[in-house]
């Protein structure tokens, strides 16, 4: 099974005018001449990472990173004090990707996405299929409420301590009804003592819902909390700005484009099915279950899995 391939950096990089005051930053790495790759981050809210770079074959891939609005080297960002999202939907995320491919003069490319970047990468194939070669896809998520209950009360089963200190986050008169809408409402507060509290509860619970990844927190940035805590209300509050169901619904127009659905077996998001799922809508799909990993690419051979699928693709 292959390793990651080496650290790259940027051969090229940009800050893309998208409209209502937005820009959004954008990398190549690899090789110019390479198969087109897009790395769609999760979040929403998280932003690119170096270590996205390492799942390409720096010498068969033109690997393109961006972060979506608001996070990220994006801006205007979403951690500052007063932050506007007004223009930061999913119809704005899937406009942005497909002006940075026409930018770049790209054809078609393969887009790797994890999490909400699975589902922002299967929105965006299921309006521009002719523009997709492959998916590949982890940590997978779709658009149902069923899968935003569970994140933000279905797993308080699992974790009842912290549920409880999640759920106390809130209002009492709010507690029993969205908690990503009332935790939103806190998180655009200008009161730095109201929306920091809210962050840090908000991305305590984050924290909790993927117990089996390494214990260091990924929040220990006060901007980034903030930024990530917003965003991600800002979306499930709005059930991801897409109708529910959406995704699975239209997967008939993705015949013909291959798809590696990679995804831990230890990933709670399993409990409402939506894997075999997507493997069953997907009409060119292979689902490829890790038993040591979860969520993420932090534990287990996931990581592994990915390179293998992505170092055959960029053979296709």
């Amino acid at each position: 099974m292959p390793g990651l391939h080496p650290e790259t950096t940027p051969y090229r990089t940009g800050m893309l005018d998208v409209g209502d005051g937005n820009a959004v930053y954008w990398e190549e790495c690899g090789n110019p001449a390479g198969k087109p790759a897009l790395v769609v981050h999760g979040g929403p809210g998280s932003g690119c990472l170096p270590a996205h770079r390492r799942f390409f074959d720096p010498d068969r891939y033109r690997v393109v990173l961006f972060d979506q609005r608001g996070c990220g080297r994006s801006t205007p960002y979403a951690g500052e004090p007063v932050a506007d999202l007004s223009a930061n939907t999913t119809p704005h995320l899937l406009a942005d990707m497909e002006l940075l491919r026409t930018t770049l003069g790209i054809d078609t490319w393969l887009l790797f996405g994890g999490s909400w970047g699975s589902a922002l990468s299967l929105l965006y194939a299921e309006r521009h299929p002719e523009r997709v070669s492959e998916l590949v896809l982890l940590g997978l998520a779709t658009d149902r409420q069923a899968e935003l209950d569970l994140l933000t009360r279905g797993l308080g089963a699992v974790f009842p301590a912290a549920f409880a200190k999640f759920r106390d986050g809130v209002p009492e008169a709010e507690r029993d009804g969205d908690l990503a809408r009332a935790y939103h409402r806190l998180l655009m507060d200008p009161d730095p003592a109201v929306h920091e509290t809210a962050a840090r509860r908000w991305c305590e619970w984050e924290d909790a819902m993927l117990s089996i990844e390494p214990a260091a927190s990924r929040f220990t940035d006060p901007a980034y909390r903030l930024a990530f805590a917003r965003l991600v209300t800002h979306y499930f509050a709005n059930g991801c700005f897409s109708e529910d169901g959406a995704i699975l619904r239209d997967t008939h127009r993705l015949a013909g484009i291959p798809a590696a659905l990679v995804q831990g077996s230890l990933d709670l998001g399993n409990l409402v099915g939506t894997p075999w799922l997507l493997e069953r809508a997907l009409p060119d799909a292979e689902l490829l279950l890790v038993g040591d990993s979860g969520h993420t690419t932090a534990t287990g051979s996931i990581s592994e899995v990915l390179v293998g699928v992505l170092d055959r693709f960029a053979r296709s």
